[in-house]
């Protein structure tokens, strides 16, 4: 993790979200849990995996025995349910407010009705592109998500930064050719250090559109 201010030249940022943009980890996991209890699976092997991936890739590695499509559709259901926990991380708001508009896009391994409703809930912007698991036939860490939102901002896939807090998350951003900038929310700083960069905290970020977006911290 750099000491020094940081100034990383841009054309796009993509977000994932939960981790990054909203602290969901609570209800997540308390979905996570009520579903393995009612499968039989082990809850702590289970929380080693949820994070960054899609529910239905999660599911087949845990359980290939069962219809991953229908166990996803159970999830999407307990978590939009289950309100109580999710909030904003700090900072948050206001960083999305300064990105210029068409400049950044939010690719998340969660299911549209899931993201859209906790941006809602939430007061954030939803932004123009927003690629979600309903989107893509490969999740991460399959860089499939970052490359569609690039291609959909027109901005070509080194020219973009991937905000991310999850392993197959940073993976993916590499794989795809962009500059991955890591938050330590979901893992410690220590298990970060493939990605292009670490920060403690999404607040740390802040973003210049002068001659040209630039982001600091």
């Amino acid at each position: 993790m750099t000491t020094t201010p940081v100034k990383i030249p841009c054309q796009a940022v993509l977000f994932d979200m939960d981790g990054v943009l909203v602290d969901s980890t609570v209800i997540i996991e308390r979905s996570w849990r009520k579903w393995a209890v009612h499968h039989s699976i082990d809850q702590e092997q289970l929380m080693e995996l949820i994070h960054g991936r899609t529910a239905m890739d999660t599911i087949r590695m845990v359980a290939p025995h069962l219809d991953a499509y229908k166990e996803w559709q159970v999830l999407i259901r307990q978590e939009l349910e289950d309100q109580e926990g999710p909030k904003s991380f700090a900072g948050v708001a206001a960083l999305l407010r300064a990105l210029p508009t068409g400049k950044w896009a939010i690719v998340t391994s969660a299911p549209r009705s899931i993201a859209v409703d906790r941006l809602e809930r939430l007061g954030l912007l939803v932004p123009e592109i927003l690629i979600c698991a309903d989107d893509i036939t490969s999740g991460k860490p399959s860089p499939q998500g970052y490359q569609k939102a690039a291609n959909a901002l027109k901005v070509p896939h080194d020219k973009c930064v991937v905000i991310e807090d999850a392993l197959p998350g940073i993976e993916a951003g590499l794989a795809a050719g962009m500059q991955v900038v890591a938050v330590a929310s979901t893992h410690p700083v220590d298990e970060l250090g493939a990605a292009t960069w670490v920060i403690k905290e999404i607040s740390q970020l802040g973003v210049e559109s002068g001659g040209g977006m630039v982001l600091t911290f």
